[in-house]
């Protein structure tokens, strides 16, 4: 088969990383790509919000299936102007992709299938959550605590444009819940746990995610069945009694509260990191799958390794405040050699030499059999890379380890 991935980051890496070890695959293609993408197949100068571009690589190369990675396309369409052509698609139409690119429509939808979630407020005042409406690359949502914080919320979130959702504060611990869906059948696949602020213990601004770990500890098999039972089938079933049935992978940011878990928020594609941490550990052909949800013949389960994962995430200096470009890049072989996964996420190629491109530049997956063994890989192969102001968190899966 050939396959055509879209976008450019360690998202997108990471499902190229695993499409390319299957044995049904011919040909992989992507676009844009990056160049840890490159060195598995070929990189075509197409944007991933490039619908009709996207559309005429996928014709001149007539591949079998699109796998579209990034939120941003599949909110504005690209994945229904594929399937109007009769070629397969991984990921929602624009439709059903509402459920991330408005919170107040997944707010909507979860009221109509009576899933428990962070209830919408009037007013604001503190304690309280400030969120953009729509997509804002994961830096949308201000935790406001007191009222300098909401008033400093209130102004950042405003700033992003469009409406504003204000949301009961929620307190307890964060899973990240994904399950995969053809439209009508719905399969559990993992949890993780990530991190969103920038600096360790949770201080600093919200990131697009600095780190991961997987499995997360209270939630086995059956946890994560009873989750995908009470929060993505019934939002699967609302979507497609609509008439925008969902395909793709259904992500669920929740809060475990002392009363049970509650959605935070819906997202339409894999999370990153959340998908450098969770894909590795899905021992089933990945392009078959995924494959199966394109076509409506998805399977009753995906088999997940018994391993653990952890991801640590390299960020340039400012971010999120800014990002660096053409900076060099040294140490990614000294850190594969600790038996690392090491995904591109913001680099480029400069005549020969990897360069800094981006917010987060890089991600370096531990998988071993346990969380502690991983996280220690993790960290080793981060210590091995080096760029000028390079920083990471140092405490991704601590607490695990510690509680878990």
């Amino acid at each position: 088969m050939k396959v055509l991935l879209v976008g450019s980051g360690g998202r997108e890496h990471a499902l190229a990383s695993r499409l390319s070890r299957s044995a049904d695959l011919d040909e992989l293609h992507a676009a844009p790509g990056n160049p840890g993408i490159a060195a598995l197949g070929a990189c075509h100068p197409v944007r991933g919000d490039d619908a009709e571009g996207l559309l005429a690589l996928a014709r001149s190369l007539d591949v079998d299936l699109v796998v579209v990675g990034p939120e941003a396309p599949l909110v504005a369409g690209v994945a229904d102007e594929l399937r109007r052509a009769g070629i397969p698609v991984f990921g929602p139409s624009a439709a059903a992709a509402r459920i991330e690119g408005s919170k107040r429509f997944a707010k909507e939808v979860m009221a109509a299938g009576d899933v428990p979630m962070a209830q919408p407020l009037a007013v604001a005042r503190p304690p309280c959550v400030v969120k953009a409406d729509g997509l804002a690359a994961g830096k949308g949502v201000f935790v406001c605590r007191t009222r300098p914080e909401l008033d400093a919320g209130l102004r950042a979130a405003a700033a992003i444009g469009g409406p504003l959702v204000i949301e009961e504060l929620l307190e307890g611990e964060e899973a990240s819940v994904f399950a995969l869906a053809d439209g009508a059948n719905v399969v559990p696949l993992a949890a993780a746990r990530d991190y969103k602020q920038a600096g360790d213990g949770g201080t600093g601004p919200n990131t697009g995610g600095m780190g991961c770990f997987a499995p997360v500890p209270g939630l086995d098999a059956a946890a994560l069945d009873d989750l995908v039972d009470r929060i993505h089938r019934p939002v699967v079933a609302e979507l497609a009694a609509r008439g925008t049935p969902f395909v793709g992978v259904l992500f669920a940011g929740l809060m475990l509260t002392a009363d049970g878990p509650r959605v935070l928020e819906f997202n339409c594609r894999f999370g990153d990191p959340e998908a450098q941490t969770i894909l590795p550990l899905i021992e089933d052909d990945l392009l078959l799958v995924l494959l199966a949800a394109a076509t409506g013949d998805l399977d009753a389960e995906v088999q997940m390794s018994n391993q653990a994962a952890v991801t640590v995430v390299l960020a340039a200096a400012d971010y999120p405040a800014a990002g660096d470009a053409g900076t060099p890049i040294g140490g990614l072989e000294a850190a594969a050699d600790t038996g690392a996964l090491v995904f591109h996420s913001g680099t480029a190629l400069r005549d020969g030499t990897l360069v800094t491109n981006g917010g987060r530049i890089l991600n370096v997956t531990g998988v071993a059999d346990s969380l502690g063994a991983a996280r220690d890989v993790a960290y080793e192969a981060a210590a091995r890379v080096s760029f000028a102001g390079a920083r990471y968190r140092r405490d991704v899966a601590a607490e695990a380890l510690v509680h878990g």
